[in-house]
């Protein structure tokens, strides 16, 4: 008898699923490998890769290798920052609808659109060989890559939270994340830098430029004179570095999807059910943890936008060191990246905040110094080095917050899930389409200064405002930054509580879970 009643115990447990049958080993599950942690952190390069070329060369590349007028070079990095951030919550609002798949939720997206994205970074940086319709060929295929890199970059960022369900592991996994990004930019400034680099961009005398300037017709004839052709390897220059990213693009992708699983569980989803992401926006940004989070990165980001932006005029004009210019950003982006561990360290010594308010401000000195300061190539290096100790803390701290924020909101919200691609992508919404607005701002400041495209020096007024472009108002978007920062709530004390509370209330939710399992069972 009692052999026939382990018997049916033995054939009603092969009747319940593995789910109900099995205890959930958490723990052994939660803790990622290195591999895991690396293939993730890659997959954050290409936007990187790509976003550093663009924001470094691209202001420059449209008034000095295609030649546009700068009032149309600004409408251009305007528009196309500005859609650039009206597709992140509109990508956002599309994951939120999309089911899971074999693959996900998040990685279709990815997959898919990286092919595409690479097709039209290369024809951003192709001259077309038409009189009319320039402005329209670079606005349309920045606006397409644009787009396709958010149905790259949203998702990503959004996998931080399907990775683990424990802090440490996210914070830990963000920190490869970081250093790998920052190498991305090392990476995107290096290929792109060094491969233009290589060639002479020629460049119109001044005197020339004054003769002419009162014309648009006169100047038109000074560019014929001084035939597109001269331009010809700079231009393919570009092309080849397009080349080189692109393929890198692809491979970090095919790395990442391989090498990366979405844990459904990991979010707390359990159904197929979309949520309703009105309802879910709503909610986000009625949380006030988030607006101030948002709203002190969305000032400190922007200073390092528009010094991100203005840096390589700054160089090649107001500093004079129109060949070198790519070895100093090179240099903020190396001392970046080795940095990028030490404020790992400095943050889980010392805490996320007071690690915002010494490695942001910690900039504002040596930006002063090199606008004050007479031209001088070693100063500039070790201001360059100095910099990028900063433009580290600046590339870590919102992705490593950001999860706490949601943490906190779930704990506020425990019966809604799957809002964090909201999180994610209005945070970026917020920061580009400032960051659009400064830059085509700083652009059109430059054409009211008097630039001269192609030239070999500008004028006076050209160069003072390169120097509060890239000194004082950067300071100034910290110093707001960080005042703002003294109203985020979540400091070590409260993140501490709130990972407690998380741990006790998904503890209670998998006791609950067995508890439903064993009543199962028994029933069965």
């Amino acid at each position: 008898m009692a052999g026939g009643s382990g018997a049916e115990r033995a054939r009603a447990g092969g009747l319940l699923p593995a789910v109900l049958r099995q205890p959930r080993r958490r723990e052994s599950r939660e803790r990622l490998s290195v591999c895991s942690k690396l293939c993730y952190a890659v997959g954050g390069a290409p936007y990187q890769i790509t976003g550093c070329a663009l924001g470094f060369f691209l202001q420059i590349y449209l008034l000095d290798v295609a030649q546009l007028d700068p009032f149309y070079a600004s409408i251009i990095l305007f528009v196309g920052r500005a859609w650039d951030a009206i597709t992140d919550p509109m990508v956002g609002f599309f994951i939120s609808k999309t089911s899971w798949t074999r693959l996900g939720r998040l990685m279709p997206w990815i997959i898919f659109s990286t092919p595409f994205a690479v097709i039209s970074y290369f024809l951003i940086w192709f001259v077309p060989d038409i009189s009319r319709g320039q402005v329209m060929w670079y606005l349309v295929f920045y606006c397409i890559f644009q787009t396709l890199v958010t149905c790259f970059h949203v998702p990503y960022s959004a996998l931080t939270m399907f990775i683990s369900r424990e802090q440490s592991e996210r914070d830990s996994a963000t920190a490869y994340r970081m250093t790998v990004e920052v190498l991305g930019t090392v990476l995107g400034t290096a290929i792109q830098g060094q491969i233009v680099g290589k060639v002479d961009t020629p460049c119109i005398e001044s005197t020339l430029l004054i003769d002419k300037a009162n014309s648009s017709v006169a100047m038109e004839e000074l560019n014929m004179t001084h035939d597109t052709g001269s331009l010809t390897d700079t231009r393919n220059a570009y092309m080849i570095a397009a080349g080189v990213i692109g393929g890198l693009y692809i491979l970090c992708a095919i790395i990442l999807s391989v090498g990366v699983r979405e844990k459904r569980e990991s979010s707390e989803l359990r159904s197929d059910e979309p949520v309703s992401f009105f309802q879910g926006l709503k909610l986000v940004m009625n949380h006030s943890a988030y607006i101030k989070l948002i709203a002190g990165f969305l000032f400190t980001s922007l200073a390092f936008m528009l010094l991100e932006g203005n840096f390589a005029l700054f160089c090649t004009y107001t500093l004079g060191f129109r060949n070198e210019f790519q070895n100093i950003l090179l240099a903020i982006m190396l001392s970046a990246t080795l940095t990028i561990p030490f404020w790992q360290w400095f943050l889980t010594r010392c805490g996320k905040k007071t690690t915002v308010y010494v490695g942001i401000s910690s900039a504002i000195p040596f930006l002063i110094v090199v606008a004050v300061w007479d031209s001088n190539l070693i100063v500039t290096y070790v201001v360059a080095v100095a910099a990028g100790i900063s433009v580290a803390a600046a590339f870590l701290l919102p992705w490593s917050m950001l999860p706490d924020v949601i943490d906190d909101f779930k704990l506020q919200h425990p019966d809604s899930h799957g809002h964090e691609a909201i999180f994610f992508s209005f945070y970026v919404f917020f920061t580009k389409f400032a960051s659009g607005v400064s830059l085509g701002i700083s652009t059109l400041s430059l054409d009211f200064a008097g630039y001269q495209t192609r030239g070999c020096s500008q004028p006076s007024e050209v160069n003072f405002t390169l120097k509060m472009l890239v000194s004082a108002v950067p300071v100034g978007l910290i110093l707001l930054g960080l005042l703002l920062f003294k109203l985020y709530p979540i400091d070590e004390e409260k993140r501490k509580k709130n990972k407690k509370a998380l741990q006790d209330l998904r503890e209670e939710s998998n006791s609950s879970s067995e508890s439903d399992n064993t009543e199962l069972a028994s029933i069965v």
